[in-house]
């Protein structure tokens, strides 16, 4: 079953999986599988305010509709460009007296569009709103209480004059959403500030290491009429070669995990027991685990208490992360590190949590030959584990290139700039921001490269002089949220 520009996939039925989507043709590492508009979307609650509306960028100076003063805009082109989804929306806002939570203005949005076009097939929809799985009878009663909340807040809002829906259809509208809603990140790809509901997207099954990866395009809506124009969308691009007749597959859970851990996430989250041959086998467990190899192996109870004591430092720095102390997270991490070293494997995830942020708070703080430090032993543990085509891999290969090169590293710098620049050509394609930020980067470092590899002494010279006549550019304040999980869950 193909329809409107997804000719290359097919929906078929799988085993105890339900329905899956396959391959019509052979596709290679970086395709664009297919590319699917927003079936309808909206911006977090948090954020309503510095994220435009239309196209989740986030703006220093966005527009505000004058009619409800609620939804906010880049410029007039998007402005028009919602007006369609908007326009419902605006009045419901000025009669109820204010805008209600992002479940409530995305399940909202979807009736408004059923009431427009009714709920069979959408155009370039392979399946209809209709037949995506809402997993409430799978609900528990923490789940039910929340639904029956947001369904009598939604009946609230709802205006008298719009078509009325059974309460069974609503309640399955909340359920789709809280199964499929998938998060929308800003430009960069690094905070997530919206969710959206993509039907074709729901389709696609859970593997631990699967075959294709997600990624959320904000388009280009600054010209309207020009070629460059393009629509607010999700990507979804093979990450390794991919035959006729075979299932695609995205992971809905970082691989970072343990499979038990992974396991249980997915069950609690998207109600199934995960089968993939990684959880089945505990592939790469082994890794995640790891101890210090050697004549002297660290006892079973020296590995007991060094990973308990990991887990205690990691909720400590969580807290002082919330708290802006910085400089107790780099005590809390170096204290952990001096104990962890001598017990426990390069690969270990607790050790690569500890470095992760180690590395990502000292480079905040300018300390960056230490970062660089620990964001290379960081790498050097991520490439064992990931997918050698994983985004979250590339993302921290290029964290810790920059890392490198704002240390004086040039050479360490430019080598894992362009690894991370040949990761995300896959995973994001050329035209995405951070990869064109990228370009701009690696193009940077070969130029320096050349000129240290010239003359080392000059190269320092003058990398001292336009150090003090141009401040280092601070690195991102660090975030204590996780990279955006694929599907958006509301906690």
């Amino acid at each position: 079953m193909t329809k409107g520009g997804m000719e290359s996939v097919e929906v078929f039925t799988t085993e105890g999986k339900g329905r899956g989507l396959k391959a019509q043709k052979e596709f290679l590492p970086g395709d664009v599988i297919f590319a699917e508009p927003a079936y309808a979307a909206v911006v977090f609650d948090s954020l309503t305010h510095v994220i435009c509306h239309t196209c989740f960028k986030r703006q220093e100076r966005l527009h505000r509709c004058g009619q409800c003063k609620f939804a906010y805009y880049c410029d007039r082109t998007c402005q028009r460009a919602a007006w369609l989804n908007h326009k419902n929306e605006c009045s419901a806002i000025k009669r109820h007296g204010k805008a209600p939570t992002e479940n409530i203005r995305l399940a909202a949005r979807i009736l408004w569009k059923i009431e427009r076009e009714g709920s069979g097939l959408s155009e370039g929809c392979l399946v209809s709103i209709d037949e995506l799985q809402n997993h409430v009878d799978s609900f528990g009663e923490e789940e039910k209480k929340e639904l029956r909340t947001d369904v009598e807040s939604f009946l609230e809002f709802w205006p008298p004059h719009c078509q009325q829906f059974g309460m069974q259809f609503i309640s399955h509208i909340f359920g789709v959403i809280s199964c499929n809603g998938f998060t929308l990140s800003d430009q960069r790809g690094l905070q997530a500030v919206g969710v959206g509901i993509f039907p074709n997207l729901c389709q696609a099954n859970h593997d631990c290491w699967p075959n294709c990866t997600v990624v959320f395009n904000n388009g280009n809506h600054e010209a309207v009429r020009s070629m460059f124009h393009t629509q607010m969308r999700i990507e979804l691009r093979a990450l390794s070669k991919i035959s006729p007749g075979d299932e695609l597959t995205v992971s809905y859970v970082d691989f970072l995990s343990l499979s038990e851990e992974r396991r249980k996430q997915l069950k609690k989250q998207y109600y199934f027991d995960c089968t993939c041959e990684h959880c089945k086998k505990q592939l790469k467990d082994d890794l995640m685990l790891a101890v210090k190899a050697g004549e002297s192996k660290p006892s079973a109870d020296t590995v007991k208490e060094v990973i308990q004591l990991s887990k205690d430092t990691l909720e400590k720095i969580n807290k002082a992360r919330m708290e802006g102390h910085y400089h107790e997270v780099v005590k809390l991490c170096r204290d952990c590190l001096k104990k962890q070293e001598p017990v426990l494997g390069d690969t270990n995830i607790y050790l690569l949590r500890i470095l992760s942020i180690a590395s990502e708070v000292l480079s905040y703080l300018q300390m960056f030959e230490e970062a660089a430090d620990y964001a290379k032993r960081m790498v050097d543990g991520y490439l064992k584990i990931y997918h050698p085509n994983n985004a979250q891999l590339g993302m921290a290969v290029m964290r810790a290139g920059v890392t490198h090169w704002h240390a004086g590293l040039i050479e360490a710098g430019h080598g894992l700039i362009c690894k991370a620049y040949a990761i995300l050509l896959i995973t994001h394609g050329p035209s995405h921001p951070i990869t064109k930020d990228l370009e701009v980067m690696r193009v940077q470092t070969e130029m320096e490269l050349r000129m240290f590899q010239q003359n080392e002494f000059m190269y320092y010279k003058m990398r001292e002089a336009a150090l003090k006549n141009q401040k280092i550019q601070v690195m991102p304040e660090p975030s204590n949220e996780n990279a955006p999980s694929l599907f958006h869950k509301k906690e």
